[in-house]
């Protein structure tokens, strides 16, 4: 529960506690037969980035018999400045009193440090016991739950990936923030995979978008050969930058989700996210069935999507192997 002093609270969090305080005392929403059951979708981006996967949420409730209009309402919330705008759209979120919050990434910290009581089902790159949003996977102890998209087998498969694809590469850069949940252990997969194929690694860690630029001039002269980019919102929001920083660098990239390739890196690796919000649906509809969060296990992707960027194939004078690309389940020409 949030705890501030009267005199010093402003505004904002002064309605969020009294619109937490109201949602306590009120009874469950949506229980009568018939009642129309209100869910709220937090995202965080433009539209366009986010659209994808509130339209796979939608589609995956609609097989499970939850119908916009009918028996379900989905209030839609989105941050364009996030950190900045995190707790109005959390005090927004509670005054709708939703039975379930979906959360896209980085919102769920929001959720957890303004709402902490709120149901909610997330979709997360990070570790979310290190994040303190759940106390074990199989049965999270908290109001949250939902699938991770952290893992660790991953990682060391975009090393072998990268190895098999170059097979001349002798030098990888590990581009991450270290700040992020599970981030040490994404590392050492990392490592110990680079180690098995006879592959050096430098790490580069950053703290801030600030040091972006610096670690490309920095891999430079350290004269590595490709570049992982561990995954997560941060660097999802910079990811059109980070593509133009590889390409100048003529460095062949990877990370783990598929708008990393569509902005420009050579190849993606990871979880299908579609799939992933698919997922989350039944989440959703398990609670709104009565079930609750602190029961329901935190899951892993269970479909995984190789994209290859043709065009920055092109641009960078490399010939991708054709096993791969007949493996790849996307071809951007």
């Amino acid at each position: 529960m949030l705890a501030a002093k009267p005199s010093r609270m402003n505004p904002i969090r002064r309605s969020l506690i009294a619109a937490l305080a109201a949602l306590g005392l009120a009874p469950a929403a949506g229980l009568a037969q018939g009642a129309v059951r209100r869910v709220a979708w937090f995202g965080v981006g433009s539209p366009d980035t986010e659209l994808p996967y509130l339209d796979a949420l939608r589609a995956s409730l609609g097989e499970l018999g939850w119908q916009e209009g009918r028996n379900l309402q989905i209030q839609n919330y989105r941050s364009t400045r996030a950190p900045e705008d995190f707790e109005a759209i959390v005090g927004r979120i509670v005054e709708g009193r939703p039975e379930v919050v979906v959360c896209q990434e980085f919102a769920t910290l929001a959720m957890q440090r303004y709402a902490p009581g709120l149901p909610v089902v997330f979709g997360f790159s990070g570790d979310p016991v290190e994040a303190n949003l759940v106390r074990t996977l199989a049965r999270p102890g908290t109001s949250f739950t939902g699938m991770s998209y952290l893992a660790s087998a991953l990682v060391g498969k975009r090393i072998e990936f990268l190895k098999e694809a170059l097979p001349g590469i002798r030098r990888i850069a590990i581009l991450a923030r270290p700040q992020h949940p599970g981030e040490h252990r994404e590392r050492e997969a990392s490592e110990e995979a680079a180690r098995k194929l006879g592959v050096a690694v430098s790490y580069f860690p950053i703290l801030n978008i600030e040091e972006i630029e610096p670690a490309f001039k920095a891999m430079q002269e350290a004269k590595v050969d490709a570049l992982v980019v561990f995954p997560d919102f941060i660097m999802f929001m910079n990811r059109q930058k980070l593509a133009r920083l590889a390409l100048e660098a003529r460095l062949p990239a990877i990370s783990g989700w598929s708008s990393f390739a569509e902005s420009g890196m050579l190849f993606n690796y990871g979880p299908n996210l579609r799939d992933i919000y698919r997922e989350l649906a039944t989440y959703v509809d398990r609670i709104l069935r009565g079930a609750k969060p602190h029961e329901l296990p935190v899951e892993f992707p269970r479909t995984i999507e190789l994209i290859v960027n043709l065009r920055t194939a092109r641009t960078l004078g490399l010939k991708v192997p054709q096993p791969i690309l007949v493996r790849a389940d996307r071809v951007i020409e």
